[in-house]
């Protein structure tokens, strides 16, 4: 049996592997998703992102944070997080109509960009927010697992899964059931990788919008840390200009 440190160690290196799987297969779709993204900041479109469950945490990690871009709207629904209830995000992500509500409620339009994150890719209101983008002239890109999408049906009455309805599709390259990690004499899957890989691809995501933007020659509004002196004047003029009241 493996020491602590072993097995540590050991899922360190599964980790690595992961993400080096990324960096080998994605980085065209990443630029791809960058070019959509820019394109809508650079004709005054917007860019929203959408995740529920722990892919929440996924869409939450570039809203408002240091180094994020201002650019960034994020659709993030308590109810559909995993705080309030167990279980209450998976009921309600198999509803229908209720993404159609939200997209209503932020006012998503053409020329916006929606960047739409699930490990599955299979349930209701992620595939009905991929699909309702989209008639009203939204440009999509849903990141998700091809190895756990690809081999589920959909729950939803089209048929489809998110990497069907996308304009871009990113692997995350997380297992099926994103837990995968085998650890002697334990029965259940551990370690799963998708929030992992999903966090560094939407950073990256980011990196590939913001060098867009400094190759055309504009403005690039990215906060600063809250906790570096003189950074809360600094935000809050970004706040201003690109939040008052959802602007």
């Amino acid at each position: 049996m493996n020491t602590s440190k072993e097995e540590i160690q050991k899922y360190m290196t599964y980790l690595t592997q992961t993400w080096e799987n990324v960096v080998k297969n994605e980085i065209d779709a990443i630029d791809a998703a960058s070019e959509l993204i820019f394109e809508s900041c650079k004709n005054g479109g917007r860019f929203y992102v959408f995740g529920s469950g722990h892919s929440h945490m996924v869409a939450e990690e570039i809203y408002i944070r240091a180094g994020g871009l201002a650019y960034v709207k994020g659709i993030l629904p308590p109810e559909l997080m995993l705080h309030e209830m167990p279980n209450k995000s998976t009921y309600l992500e198999r509803l229908d109509g209720y993404a159609k509500s939200m997209l209503d409620l932020y006012k998503v339009d053409a020329g916006d960009t929606l960047l739409v994150v699930s490990n599955s890719g299979r349930n209701n209101i992620l595939v009905e927010m991929c699909i309702e983008a989209k008639k009203k002239g939204a440009s999509v890109i849903a990141l998700t697992s091809l190895a756990h999408s690809t081999i589920s049906p959909s729950r939803h009455s089209s048929g489809k899964n998110i990497y069907e309805i996308a304009d871009v599709t990113i692997d995350s390259h997380a297992p099926k059931g994103d837990a995968a990690y085998r650890m002697e004499n334990v029965e259940a899957d551990l370690g799963p990788t998708s929030d992992f890989t999903g966090i560094g691809i939407a950073q990256t995501i980011i990196i590939g919008v913001i060098s867009r933007l400094r190759d055309a020659g504009l403005e690039i509004p990215v906060f600063k840390s809250s906790n570096l002196d003189g950074a809360d004047e600094y935000n809050n003029q970004l706040f201003d200009k690109y939040y008052g009241y959802w602007k």
